[in-house]
C-alpha cells in the first residue's frame, strides 16, 4: 500500500477495501493492514481480484475519487467514477493539446528528452562498470554526441524535426546495443531492429518488453482519467494507444532495454527459450515466456528512488508516477511535465 500524489496504490492482490467513516481501510482477511482518510485522496488503484465495498464504491462515486481495478499483472480491467466532473475537463485539455501542433511539440521534446538522456546514461554507465570489454572511446564518442542533440532537442519545437533527432539518436544508440551484450554472444546478437515479425532472439525479447511496457503505461494513463489513444509525439490511428506510446519513451531504454540486457547477461534466458519459424520468426517458447514474465514481475517489484518525486517507490509504480505528473501538468498544477531523467 503506498499513498503518491494524493492517489492510493495498493499492491496486495488479495487485500479487500472497505469503507469506515471518512477512511478507507484496507484488509486482508481479518487483518487491518491500513487506514486512509479518503477527504484529500484524488484516487485509488487496486492491484488484485478480492475487490472493494458497496459502500466504498458509492463514496467514491459521490465524491469524484475514481477507484480503479487492475489485474494483479497490472492489466486494466474497470474505473469506478460517478458523475463526470474533472475527467471530462481533463481529457477536454488533452485533447486540445493534443490539436495544438505547438503544445504537441513541447510534451513531445520532454518524451524525447527523457529518452535520449536515459539512453546516455545507460551507455555511460557500461563505460564505467566494463571498460575492459566495451571500445570505450566508441562508448564516449556517441555520449558525447548525445549530449550535443540533447541540446538541439531541447530547443526544438517543431513535432517533425523532433522526429528526425530522434531518429538519428536511436541509429547511434542500436549501433551500440550489441556491445552491451556481454554474455552468451554466440546465441544472442543484435544488428538492428525487426518487428512483425521478429528476426532474432534479441528482437523477440525487446518487442516483448515493449509491449509489456505499452500495457503497463496505458493502464496508467486510464487510471489517472487520460485517454491512452490520443497522443502527442504519436499521432491518431485506430487501436493504436497513442498517448500510452509517447509516455514509454523516456521508459524503454531505462526499463525494458536494461530488462533484456540482464536476462541475456545473468544468462537468465537461454537459446532453448527460442524456436524460430520457417518464416523467420523467431518466438519464445512457453517456458521462456514463463522465464521472461516472472523475471518482469520481479523488475516491477524492485525499490528505486523517483528522480523528481524524490519518493521511494517500486519501478512497476514509475508508470504511474508519470501519468499523475502528465495530468497535473495539463490541469495546470504543473508549468511542465517532468520527464523520468534516472540518475
Amino acid at each position: 500500500m503506498k499513498k503518491m500524489l494524493n492517489t492510493l496504490f495498493v499492491n496486495q492482490s488479495d487485500a479487500y477495501l472497505a469503507l469506515d467513516g471518512g477512511n478507507i481501510v484496507v484488509k486482508k482477511e481479518d487483518e487491518i493492514l491500513g487506514r486512509v482518510p479518503l477527504h484529500n485522496l484524488e484516487g485509488i488503484v487496486t492491484f488484485g481480484y478480492t475487490g472493494a465495498s458497496p459502500a466504498l464504491m458509492g463514496y467514491c462515486a459521490e465524491n469524484n475519487v475514481p477507484l480503479t481495478f487492475m489485474t494483479k499483472n497490472g492489466r486494466f480491467l474497470a474505473r469506478v467514477i460517478g458523475e463526470s466532473k474533472g475527467n471530462v475537463v481533463l481529457r477536454k485539455t488533452q485533447y486540445r493539446h493534443s490539436d495544438c501542433e505547438i503544445q504537441s511539440s513541447r510534451l513531445a521534446r520532454n518524451f524525447i528528452l527523457g529518452k535520449v538522456y536515459n539512453q546516455k546514461w545507460m551507455l555511460e554507465r557500461t563505460t564505467r562498470d566494463y571498460p575492459m570489454r566495451i571500445d570505450v572511446a566508441r562508448f564516449k564518442e556517441t555520449s558525447q554526441y548525445f549530449s550535443r542533440k540533447l541540446i538541439e532537442i531541447q530547443e526544438c519545437e517543431d513535432l517533425e524535426r523532433l522526429r528526425g533527432l530522434e531518429g538519428k539518436v536511436a541509429v547511434h544508440y542500436n549501433q551500440l546495443f550489441d556491445d552491451m551484450i556481454l554474455q552468451q554472444k554466440e546465441d544472442f546478437m543484435f544488428k538492428g531492429r525487426s518487428r512483425r515479425p521478429p528476426l532474432d532472439r534479441v528482437n523477440a525479447m525487446l518487442s516483448f518488453a515493449y509491449s509489456l511496457l505499452a500495457r503497463d503505461t496505458g493502464a496508467a494513463l486510464e487510471a489517472v482519467g487520460l485517454d491512452a489513444y490520443v497522443g502527442f509525439l504519436h499521432r491518431e490511428r485506430p487501436g493504436r494507444i497513442s498517448l500510452a506510446l509517447d509516455l514509454m519513451e523516456e521508459l524503454r531504454g531505462i526499463y525494458a532495454d536494461r530488462f533484456v540486457l540482464s536476462l541475456i547477461n545473468m544468462k537468465v534466458i537461454q537459446a532453448k527459450h527460442f524456436i524460430q519459424k520457417e518464416n523467420g520468426a523467431v518466438l519464445m517458447t512457453e517456458e521462456g515466456r514463463k522465464v521472461f514474465l516472472s523475471s518482469w514481475q520481479k523488475k516491477k517489484q524492485e525499490m528505486i528512488q523517483h528522480p523528481y518525486l524524490k519518493e521511494k517507490m517500486m519501478w512497476g509504480l514509475v508508470p504511474y508516477a508519470q501519468a499523475l505528473l502528465l495530468a497535473r501538468h495539463l490541469r495546470g498544477d504543473l508549468e511542465e511535465y517532468p520527464t523520468f531523467l534516472y540518475k
